[in-house]
């Protein structure tokens, strides 16, 4: 198993924005092969922004990067520019791990 999970620091203030841009998407994951779970967690609250993580887990790596040079990858991040960038404390940033245990 292999997991990719992307973390957003999200001005404070602008987390609904944040998750309505979520819910409104088209993920195209489920044409992905390979592809077994997603989900978006919300985690802590500093004094600037609070912190969301995308995750989403793959049968293997080469699935997962087979998934980010798809045309279903590109149809699924082709909005997401769209999304105010001032509601981002930065750029996502990109977690990648191998399932040891």
């Amino acid at each position: 198993m292999f997991l990719a999970m992307n973390r957003f620091k999200i001005v404070r203030g602008h987390e609904q924005a944040f998750l309505d841009h979520w819910r409104a998407r088209t993920s195209y994951l489920g044409e992905a092969p390979g592809f077994v779970r997603f989900n978006l967690l919300q985690g802590r609250q500093a004094e600037e922004y609070t912190l969301f993580a995308s995750h989403t887990e793959w049968e293997t790596e080469a699935d997962f990067e087979a998934w980010t040079h798809s045309d279903a990858f590109r149809k699924a991040h082709a909005n997401a520019a769209k999304t105010p960038r001032e509601i981002y404390l930065g750029p996502p940033e990109l977690e990648l791990f191998n399932f040891v245990l």
